[in-house]
């Protein structure tokens, strides 16, 4: 299989809309065709600001009120509408329709009077315009009503004659009205002495994420009637505007059975703790478990996963893992367990049982899944899915809708993602990274690519222009097949702080050493020195180890050299929850698939040497790829050995070239030709490697935990082990 991602014309539709001075964001409107109209009004008098049409229900503590619609601009401040159907023709209408509009001038100063951001000494730092739009001219209005009463065609006119805001105001307020306020920084850090320390400018990184760039503001509040795409790169956003829209869809209808799932299970405390935060923002209540369900893909004995309640919901018992190791291998045990559920299901038709349904990490799903879930949600299929754009940079590529969720009996899609005017976006880019600076970026792409390998690329995609859709500028040459071209990360692709607050040579440093022991000698004296030094605290740091296989046996070596600094640490899933990663006072290590869907501020990837092999070339290249990825700000790749040298030089090269990446792009013939040179193996080879490694996992698990010993192996395997691992095993490996 190769990486297939088709470049959509949402590019193109990015660079149109930039174009365009107000932004409308076009949520769930009680009446969308007449909210649209106010939205071409309002672009005749307003060049600047966002307008939300079907704005979430505002909420205090004894009252929840919707808004049809809210404009906020730096030359015309806030403005709030609701709109009419009738006009009112007595006092009795008139006291409706203005104490309507008193209760939205009061939930909104409640609401942003909580903050500090909007406030000046006693009083708000803005003025809140309400404007009350009804179908046809309004006539005489009671002298005592207060606020703005008028239709369509004068509603320019009054709020060209509105007063603006300062930047500052306008920013806070975004903040606020966007709910990303609550998810700022949970740490005071109230440590940090030092201005210059490195936990001093993290304070300031934090502090720094306050709003939702345009694409993130489309893709929490837009939800087309039927399906939706959110994509970026890790680190874009798509956790948080997942979480956002789960929390907007509860409060909009709490009737809803909405289901919010992933595939890293480690992402469940935090996708819980963000929308359990949004829903607080938005109805001042925690949000019912019964109807909005955050469940991991496949669930445990413990606790209900998506495929489990699906099970359950046509009346099947759920496989477990290790009838699905057992029956499928480790690497097709998902994926077979959700084709004998499929077949099921679709030989029964049951009715659907979720409204909506919202996915995390698509990428890490088989179509299977998708299919079920297709199936079981109602019409007209609200499933939004978000995935990372070349998070795995593999050659099993995120497939099309087509594949996902499969066709119809003619063969016609059963989704499309095709756009309509004036209505919400079906396919959205985030194309902005906030978590990695644009330096670890570079160089996670071209190590993961092979950008600058002695043996050329090993992998690339079929579409070039996607470069473009993910923030790269085209410094020199052209992004088409077979073309020579340089490129670098947009400026506008990270935000201001990385530039303005590190630096590459501290950003990204790479270390070689002779044997695992230096290495791990050094990663300890490091940390030592972020704890003492530099500000950090411990749940800052994540140590990742790209073997996944040996982590288990590897990681309590490296957890002994930490002690003996005095650095406690932990191995994420093993004396710990599998759903927890961070520890206060202690150092997470976690093996790759563990650390992925998380991040830390600094990121130490270790036995990088790893990545460079001729066996799995292109798998163990993403590893490192995307575990450099997991960095907030600062990362460190080291690794030992022979095989660590080419690893140095092309991290060096990165380095030297400015972090631009600079390459020929393959042909048609040299795509097919790269996947067959660098595929992972035959699938007989597969199926070896698999029983192989299968068998020798059930000997370590029994071994670790004290079955099994050494000497119950037959005496003959016994010798042939120990005399093989002798063989392999590097004279400086400790």
């Amino acid at each position: 299989m190769c990486t297939i991602l088709t470049a959509t014309p949402d590019r193109t539709k990015r660079e149109e809309s930039a174009a365009v001075p107000l932004e409308v964001v076009y949520g769930e409107s009680r009446d969308r065709s007449t909210a649209s109209q106010l939205a071409e009004k309002l672009r005749e008098v307003v060049s600047d600001g966002t307008v939300y049409l079907g704005y979430p229900v505002l909420a205090t503590a004894d009252d929840r009120v919707e808004v049809d619609a809210l404009l906020v601009s730096r030359s015309h401040g806030l403005v709030a509408f609701l709109l009419e159907d009738t006009i009112p023709r007595d006092v009795d209408g008139w006291d409706v329709v203005s104490s309507a509009q008193d209760r939205l001038y009061n939930v909104l100063e409640s609401t942003l009077g909580k903050h500090s951001g909007l406030r000046r000494r006693r009083q708000l730092a803005l003025e809140i315009s309400t404007i009350t739009v009804f179908p046809g001219p309004v006539g005489d209005q009671p002298v005592e009503v207060e606020g703005i009463y008028c239709d369509l065609l004068d509603v320019a006119t009054e709020v060209a004659g509105l007063d603006g805001i300062d930047e500052n105001t306008e920013r806070a307020l975004q903040a606020a009205l966007q709910r990303v306020t609550t998810i700022k920084p949970v740490k005071k850090r109230s440590s940090v002495q030092d201005a210059s320390s490195r936990g001093a400018i993290l304070k300031v990184i934090e502090r720094g994420i306050a709003n939702l760039d345009q694409w993130q503001k489309a893709a929490a509040i837009e939800t087309p009637e039927g399906p939706q795409r959110i994509r970026g790169l890790a680190g874009s956003g798509k956790t948080v505007v997942l979480a956002l829209k789960a929390a907007y869809l509860h409060t909009q209808h709490p009737e809803w059975r909405i289901a919010v799932t992933f595939h890293s299970r480690a992402l469940y405390q935090q996708i819980q703790d963000l929308v359990e935060r949004f829903t607080f923002e938005y109805s001042n209540d925690r949000y019912d478990e019964q109807f909005l369900q955050i469940m991991h893909s496949w669930g445990s004995s413990s606790r209900a996963g998506m495929y489990s309640e699906m099970a359950r919901a046509v009346g099947v018992t759920p496989r477990d893992w290790n009838y699905a190791r057992a029956t499928y291998g480790m690497d097709n045990a998902f994926q077979g367990v959700c084709q004998e559920l499929l077949a099921v299901v679709r030989a029964g038709s049951p009715e659907p049982v979720f409204d909506a349904v919202l996915i995390d990490e698509a990428q890490d799903l088989p179509p299977e899944f998708f299919q079920l879930v297709y199936l079981l949600t109602r019409d007209p299929k609200r499933i939004v899915w978000g995935y990372d754009e070349l998070q795995k940079l593999s050659e099993s590529a995120m497939p099309g809708t087509d594949e996902l969720f499969g066709t119809g009996p003619s063969g016609e899609s059963l989704v499309s993602l095709a756009e309509q005017d004036k209505q919400p976006r079906r396919d959205i880019v985030l194309p902005v990274c906030y978590r990695n600076t644009p330096w670890a970026l570079a160089t996670a792409h071209a190590l993961g690519i092979g950008v600058y390998r002695d043996g050329g690329l090993l992998q690339h995609f079929d579409a070039p222009e996607l470069w473009g859709d993910i923030g790269y500028n085209t410094v020199h040459g052209s992004l088409a097949l077979g073309s020579a071209v340089t490129l670098e990360r947009a400026e506008s692709s990270s935000p201001a702080y990385f530039r303005e607050l590190l630096t590459p040579d501290d950003a990204v440093i790479m270390k070689r050493f002779d044997g695992q022991a230096a290495q791990d000698v050094w990663v300890a004296q490091q940390i030592k020195k972020n704890l003492a030094e530099d500000e950090l605290e411990h749940d800052d740091i994540l140590i990742v180890l790209p073997d996944a296989y040996r982590a288990k046996s590897r990681a309590p070596r490296l957890m002994q050299t930490l002690l003996q600094y005095g650095i406690p640490s932990h191995l994420v899933g093993v004396g710990t929850s599998v759903d927890e990663v961070f520890k206060r006072e202690s150092v997470a290590l976690a093996h790759i698939y563990r650390a992925k869907g998380n991040e830390a501020p600094m990121v130490y990837v270790v036995d990088a040497q790893h990545a460079n092999s001729d066996h799995q070339a292109v798998t163990r290249r993403n590893t490192l790829f995307t575990a450099i990825t997991r960095s907030r700000a600062w990362v460190r790749v080291v690794g030992w050995g022979d095989r660590m040298d080419a690893i140095s030089r092309e991290i060096d090269t990165v380095r030297e070239k400015s972090f631009r990446l600079g390459f020929t792009i393959p042909s048609r013939e040299e795509l097919d030709q790269l996947r067959h040179l660098h595929r992972d193996r035959s699938d007989n080879d597969r199926a070896a490697v698999q029983k192989a490694t299968d068998g020798l996992q059930a000997f370590l698990e029994a071994y670790e935990t004290d079955q099994i010993d050494l000497y119950d192996l037959p005496p003959a395997m016994r010798t042939r082990l120990v005399m093989k691992l002798k063989e392999d095993m590097p004279r400086d490996n400790d």
